[in-house]
């Protein structure tokens, strides 16, 4: 049986951050609401695990959304013992898209607090 570590992590590089892919992504209440929370987590300096986030879907949909938050190069995720720790990439997203965040978070904390 292969672990999930088995299959590489693909996370674009900062100049392959496509403005459609980004807004794709962030265009979902529920990726919203967690760049939100990770948005919040990067004052703690910490990664957020997959588990930690109260999202009202299956785990296989939340799998989903983290996926596509990942190939759009908004988050930055690796496998520590048998979680999956999540960052964003503030810095690669303030560098190709400034102002972007600022913008969506709050909007994200909306969806959280609608819960």
């Amino acid at each position: 049986m292969a672990s999930r570590t088995a299959t590489e992590l693909v996370h674009p590089d900062r100049d392959q951050l496509r403005f459609t892919a980004v807004l794709a992504a962030l265009s979902d209440p529920v990726r919203l609401a967690i760049v939100a929370r990770l948005a919040d987590a990067e004052r703690e300096g910490g990664a957020l695990a997959c588990t930690t986030f109260a999202l009202p879907v299956s785990k296989s949909t939340q799998s989903g959304h983290f996926k596509v938050l990942r190939e759009a190069g908004v988050i930055r995720q690796h496998d520590e013992g048998t979680r999956r720790l999540n960052r964003l990439r503030r810095d690669d997203l303030d560098a190709r898209f400034p102002g972007l965040l600022d913008l969506a978070v709050p909007q994200g904390r909306e969806v959280i607090a609608g819960w």
